[in-house]
Order: C-alpha cells, then sequence, then structure tokens
C-alpha cells in the first residue's frame, strides 16, 4: 500500500448539541462527546488503512471545559502515529458559542485502533507508511512513540502479574 499523509486521512465532524445529548442542568453528556471522538478517530483509521478498523484503546481522553445544549461540538481527529496494524489517532474537541462565537478547547483523547482482515483478526500485512509533513506531525509522532512504550510496558507488567502475583507491583 501506498504511504499517506496525516492531511490525508484528517476528519473533522460537527455538530450541534441538542436537548437529547444532555442532562436536566443543559451540560452534553460526556458520553457523547466520547462517541464522537470514537467516530471521528475510526473515520481516520479507516481512511489510512482503506478496511474495517475497531477501537482497540482509549489511551487519554481528558475534558476541560462543558459543552451546554446549543453549542456547536466540533471534532478534529488526525493520525499520530501507524504501526504494523494499528494506528494512534489524537482528537481534539471544540464547542462554539454559535451566538458570541466564542470557541473553547473541550477534550483530548488518543484512541488506539487495529485494522482487521476479512476474518476480523489484525491485519497481517502492513499498513500504509505515515508521511510526517511538518514539524507539528513530527513531534506528535514522537509523543506517540513515548505514549505506545509506556502502554507496552503496562500490558507486560500486567500480565507478569496475572501468572505471578509476586511480580505485582503496589
Amino acid at each position: 500500500m501506498n504511504a499517506k499523509t496525516v492531511s490525508q486521512t484528517s476528519c473533522t465532524m460537527a455538530s450541534v448539541m441538542e436537548p437529547a445529548d444532555a442532562n436536566p442542568a443543559g451540560l452534553v453528556h460526556g458520553g457523547v462527546v466520547m462517541k464522537m471522538i470514537d467516530n471521528a478517530a475510526g473515520v481516520v483509521a479507516v481512511r489510512h488503512s482503506q478496511t474495517v478498523c475497531v477501537t482497540a484503546s482509549i489511551d487519554r481522553l481528558d475534558f476541560h471545559n462543558p459543552v451546554f445544549i446549543g453549542n456547536l461540538l466540533v471534532v478534529k481527529a488526525g493520525l499520530n502515529l501507524v504501526g504494523k496494524s494499528s494506528m494512534e489517532v489524537g482528537v481534539r474537541v471544540e464547542c462554539e458559542d454559535v451566538l458570541t462565537g466564542k470557541i473553547k478547547h473541550t477534550a483530548s483523547a488518543y484512541l488506539t485502533f487495529v485494522a482487521l482482515g476479512p476474518d476480523f483478526k489484525p491485519i497481517t500485512e502492513p499498513l500504509p507508511s505515515l508521511v510526517l509533513e511538518t514539524d507539528e506531525e513530527k513531534r506528535r509522532n514522537r509523543e506517540a512513540l513515548r505514549r505506545r512504550e509506556v502502554r507496552l510496558a503496562e500490558k507486560t507488567r500486567e500480565k507478569a502479574c496475572q501468572t505471578n502475583a509476586g511480580q505485582c507491583e503496589i
């Protein structure tokens, strides 16, 4: 498969928040924001891999500001890292008060997706490589590599703990 740039697969989704998206106080449910994050990140993963992809993990999801009924929720997603069959997608969520034009950073997240083959198992052929064009994309890639190292080390510790309780760290 041919290499792809971050801009070729990036995705922006927007939706006006309605009463069904919110609690009685008019604050949008975190789950509504999470679903939009997962949808946008999934589009990025499928665009890059051109195959079915599933969410493998959400490394971080931080909420910064509330979203209210009537706000325009804008979700921007782009690839940070591509491995053999997995990809890290970074997502930034903003909300806009369309009456005033004021925009607030609402949330940020890092999601890992796995590309699946026809048997719904991780693909065996490597994903297209990721072409990093800007300093910002290169920085995001470096940070994603570090997060991947931390995730893999944590999985190794968890597996050791499951097989040998004496190796568990408290």
